[in-house]
């Protein structure tokens, strides 16, 4: 479920306007009945207003002069400079001709070394369908393509093509040089073949995917005639596709197959069952991937020789009572031979110094918390920069700086916010945006030492506080296990009174590595202005606190989530001012998941639900992420039973507005239709929407709001 629906900030460029929460949706013609509802004229009004910038944001980009005096950046309508020797602001109008051409063509966010990974891949690239099936050697000179399940090399133009496999075919379902939709979506690989720096050899994929079952989505069923699209999909507990490792030699014009599982035949225990973020080490020497084995706790970086197929291991990484992050930081230092590695060995991320044989050089961190980018290298000083989750809370990220030998770690910033950091390659200084929930941001220029030279920008709030909006509130409550600390927020309506009483929304996803909370300052979401408070909370699910946080949610999906959501709904409950008669919940994909769950385990607690592409059994869902989650079925059938949505269906009594997208091909129909069929024979009530020829989409919210205000206003 790796396109997710994320509430995002709607920042302008550099001392911007900002405008309101508007939800997409709700800029169509709304529903028919909503325009009369209680709630709407108010909505309306805000949204209205909402329309023109609310408030002016102090988050700024610089432009970086490359000697490093100076800078601009724009602000309202005028361009400031900044130099830093004198220390002096100098404001042009945007279209004054003296200005330097390209301000602000391209960001200054580069920086010595090469980034390998850190959330992508080695060499992966594009989710679901966007698998790239041609690539060209660096020289321009061979372009390889994929056709008829085989790998083929030509020039450039197409032309004195040949082939480099023969053995692929739709009939035996092998192929060459594509990867596979569930690579593409959980592992990042959206690229089947790599080109050697040299330009001499090309490394690529064979997938085997003969005992894959397929799957079979009708397209464009709104129109006279449908298709159909028939994809290879394996399912949890299903057999997987057999994945190896080529490489092409132009000059002999031999393939070499690599030895991507020690020598060991494919099956689930062997460290090789998923072989993914493929790169070239800078010399060509060697190819470097990343292999798994199938309960995705044991993860490796290896190299392997293109001339033998001869394959060593560079590090391991194991947690067996979770699952490993499958995608490491990995950045080479300017020497391409050392590189910096993450890794959760000590119970937290922390950064590592490696060489290509193997060596560890040096622990660079050993925090009791996360650390999170890695920002610059800077191997002439001999220290790194990079943040680290170590402020007033997790959720507020830290600068800090360490020596190249783990010495003299030092944090630069305040930890009373949360701080966006950005260096160029071109001076010491570096630019500072600081925020909190319901603190504005403010842009500084620090120096190396965190030091403030000067403040660049403040956001200005008058008409924020004209329109009477309010800020968002962050705070704490208890886990299910009556024990962990979690935060939460909660938005408020401009005309908020707390005399009254309030219906509640959930806005939820809940899934992995992902938090509900957040200390970014922003405007609360329009939807309040319907009469409503809405809040989110995190879960033990949630990324950036150490590994022993989600170990109770490893193996428990459905459950450990759930509960904690549910212990944020009953924290609000005390408040006078929310009405626990009254509480909803929505989300999509993940979130329509948790949103099922929560309206079916807790019958009492949850009146309605809007329910949007939700997994509702993780045996309809890809192996790669229900694996990682819940472990194999195999080993785990009673954990698979309890977070399916369909194992609850009996205990329904609230609400449901159910909604799927017809061609989605993340999330399939099944489902959705698994779910609707058993709420059906058990004589359950529920509404349904659906998307014609949509894909892995969310039900308009306007309808969502109609069915929210007719089942905790109206009745």
């Amino acid at each position: 479920m790796k396109r997710r629906l994320i509430k995002m900030l709607w920042l302008l460029s550099a001392c911007a306007w900002v405008a309101g929460f508007g939800p997409a949706a709700m800029t169509a013609p709304a529903q028919d009945r909503l325009t009369n509802y209680p709630g709407y004229a108010q909505y309306h009004k805000m949204s209205e207003a909402e329309r023109s910038p609310t408030y002016v944001s102090g988050e700024v980009s610089v432009d970086w002069a490359r000697d490093g005096k100076g800078f601009y950046y724009q602000c309202n309508s005028n361009w400031i400079h900044y130099d830093v020797e004198t220390r002096k602001f100098t404001t042009n109008s945007l279209n004054d001709p003296s200005l330097p051409p390209g301000l602000m063509a391209s960001g200054q966010k580069n920086r010595d070394g090469t980034v390998i990974g850190g959330g992508g891949s080695l060499g992966g690239g594009g989710i679901m369908r966007n698998l790239m099936e041609i690539t060209t050697s660096p020289d321009r000179r061979w372009t390889a393509f994929a056709r008829d399940n085989n790998l083929w090399i030509g020039d450039p133009a197409g032309s004195n093509s040949f082939a480099v496999t023969t053995e692929g075919n739709a009939t035996n379902r092998i192929r060459f040089g594509v990867s596979t939709i569930v690579y593409g979506e959980e592992l990042g690989m959206g690229v089947g073949m790599w080109w050697s720096p040299d330009n001499r050899k090309l490394a690529f994929y064979r997938f085997d995917e003969t005992k894959v079952p397929d799957y079979t989505i009708l397209t464009e069923q709104s129109r006279q005639y449908d298709h159909t699209q028939v994809d290879p999909y394996p399912n949890a507990g299903m057999p997987s596709p057999v994945v190896d490792l080529f490489v092409y030699d132009l000059e002999t014009r031999k393939s070499t197959p690599l030895d991507v599982r020690a020598g060991q035949p494919f099956g689930d225990d062997v460290v090789g069952y998923y072989v993914y973020r493929l790169a070239w080490t800078p010399d060509g020497k060697e190819l470097l991937f990343s292999r798994m084995n199938r309960r995705q706790n044991t993860l490796e970086l290896a190299a392997s020789d293109p001339d033998t197929g001869k394959t060593r291991v560079i590090v391991r990484e194991e947690h067996l009572t979770n699952w490993v992050d499958w995608a490491p930081h990995f950045e080479y230092l300017p020497d391409r031979q050392r590189f910096i590695w993450t890794s959760e060995r000590n119970g937290f991320k922390n950064f590592y110094l490696y060489d290509l044989s193997g060596k560890l050089l040096a622990t660079l961190t050993d925090h009791p918390f996360d650390v999170a980018d890695l920002l610059k290298i800077d191997e002439a000083a001999g220290v790194i920069y990079y943040m680290a989750r170590d402020g007033d809370n997790y959720l507020k990220l830290q600068l800090h700086r360490v020596g190249m030998d783990g010495r003299n770690d030092v944090r630069l910033t305040d930890p009373a916010f949360n701080h966006t950091v950005e260096f160029t390659s071109y001076t010491n200084y570096l630019t500072d945006v600081l925020q909190t929930h319901d603190s504005p941001p403010e842009t500084h220029l620090l120096d190396k030492d965190g030091k403030v030279v000067a403040v660049l920008a403040r956001s200005d709030l008058a008409k924020f506080e004209e329109l009477g909006l309010r800020k968002i509130e962050l705070f704490t409550f208890k886990a299910a296990d009556g024990q962990t600390e979690l935060h939460g927020i909660l938005q408020f309506p401009s005309n908020f009174d707390p005399a009254k009483k309030y219906p509640l929304l959930v806005n939820v996803y809940g899934g992995p590595n992902t938090s509900g909370a957040r200390e970014t300052f922003g405007n609360p979401s329009l939807l309040t202005e319907f009469g409503f408070l809405v809040a989110s909370f995190d879960s033990r699910s949630l990324a950036g606190r150490g590994r022993k946080f989600s170990d109770p949610f490893y193996h428990h999906l459905g459950i450990v989530e759930v509960d904690d959501q549910a212990a944020g709904v009953k924290a609000l409950e005390e408040r006078p001012y929310v009405d626990k008669d009254r509480v909803g919940v929505y989300g999509t994909s993940y979130g329509g998941t948790t949103a099922a769950l929560l309206l079916m385990r807790y019958p009492d607690l949850f009146k309605a639900a809007s329910v949007s592409s939700p997994v509702t059994d993780y045996q309809n869902y890809n192996d790669i992420y229900s694996e990682r989650y819940l472990g194999l079925l195999s080993d785990n059938k009673r954990g698979y039973q309890l977070a399916a949505v369909t194992t609850y269906v009996g205990r329904l009594k609230g609400i449901l507005l159910l909604y799927y997208g017809t061609a989605d091909t993340n999330v399939h129909n099944s489902n959705s239709l698994q779910l609707i069929k058993l709420l059906q024979a058990a004589g359950k009530s529920f509404d349904l929407q659906v998307g014609p020829d949509q894909g892995h989409t969310a039900v308009n919210q306007a309808r969502m709001m109609e069915f929210f205000i007719e089942n905790l206003v109206m009745k």
